[in-house]
This record gives structure tokens, C-alpha cells and sequence, in this order.
């Protein structure tokens, strides 16, 4: 079987297995996210998966880089990596994917054992002049203008509340059926 085979095939069990699951998400046919623990637990993390064009006989690249993991100090994320690292390893030249993941939520205690949150603010680096101003474009939502004898209209119409008094529209109704007639008896 060839390794283009052997991806379709786990692609399909992994989508059969975590169908309705939101702690796994394809992004690709090739790439995915897989989240170990509940979303506002401090010792959860997400893991980016990805296949290589001979997977599963070159081990997948695996990545603690998401925006959901700045929490996590870089000697957790080392730790991780290199214990995922030995059990791809172990599983080379297999569908490893779910082993992979289960692996990872069956040990998440011992993964995340030295974990201590970090509380200070990421900081961001970026190749361009740092003396070159940033603009940042907002689109502002225009509200709804009303001209005085709109809002004068508007007040008439509604209780003290702000909603239309029950039956407000019936006169419309009644002139409606009158214009168009009732049922014919006969």
C-alpha cells in the first residue's frame, strides 16, 4: 500500500472516530489541531499535527506553536514535544494519529506536572522598522439616524417601555378584510 493509501484511509477512521468531537479539527487533508483538555482548564494544550508527504513512514511534524498554547512556559512545550516525539518513534510506519492523541489525553497529568501558567503578556517581534507607524482601521457600525418628528412618531406609537402597544396593527388588519371581503356563505 502506498503512503498516499495508507493517509486516505486514516484520514477516514480519524473523521469516523472524532465526528462531533470540538477538541479535534482538520484544517487539511494533511493537517490538523487536537486539543488535550477543556478549553478553560490551565493545563490544556493544543496540538498541530502534520503529514508529511511519506507519512507514516516519516514521522509527522508536531507543533506546540498555536496562539492557545502562549500560556505554556517553552520547557512545557519542550517536554511535551519530546514525549510525543518517543511515541512517534515507537509507532513509526504505522497510523499513529489516534494512539497519538489518545496517548496525549491518557497522560496529560504527567505531561502538564511541571506546568506553571505564564502570566506576563506575549510580546511580538516583527521584521519591519519599529519607528514606522502602524495604522490600525476599525469599521465603526453606523447606527440607524432618526430625524426629530421620527423619534416624535416613534414615541407616540410605544408604551413607556419602548414596545408597541398590543393590537397596534389591527386597524390595518380589519380595513385589509374589509377591502378584500370574508368568506363567501353559501
Amino acid at each position: 500500500m502506498t503512503a498516499n493509501e495508507e493517509q486516505e484511509m486514516e484520514l477516514e477512521a480519524l473523521r469516523s472516530i472524532y465526528e462531533g468531537d470540538d477538541c479535534f479539527k482538520e484544517l487539511s487533508p494533511v493537517s490538523f489541531q487536537f486539543r488535550v483538555g477543556d478549553h478553560d482548564e490551565s493545563k490544556s494544550f493544543l496540538l498541530d499535527v502534520s503529514w508529511p508527504e511519506t507519512y507514516p513512514e516519516t514521522a509527522p511534524h508536531l507543533s506546540l506553536d498555536a496562539f492557545f498554547n502562549n500560556r505554556l512556559s517553552p520547557e512545557t512545550k519542550q517536554f511535551i514535544t519530546s514525549k510525543l516525539q518517543e511515541q512517534v518513534e515507537v509507532n513509526l510506519g504505522t497510523a499513529m494519529m489516534y494512539t497519538l492523541f489518545e496517548w496525549a489525553k491518557e497522560n496529560q497529568e504527567m505531561l502538564m506536572e511541571n506546568h506553571q501558567p505564564v502570566m506576563s503578556a506575549v510580546t511580538l517581534t516583527s521584521n519591519t522598522d519599529t519607528n514606522s507607524p502602524v495604522s490600525v482601521t476599525k469599521k465603526k457600525e453606523k447606527k440607524e439616524q432618526l430625524t426629530k418628528a421620527q423619534k416624535r412618531k416613534m414615541i407616540g406609537r410605544t408604551d413607556n417601555k419602548g414596545e408597541l402597544p398590543r393590537g397596534w396593527n389591527w386597524v390595518d388588519v380589519i380595513k385589509q378584510l374589509s377591502k378584500t371581503g370574508g368568506k363567501e356563505d353559501g
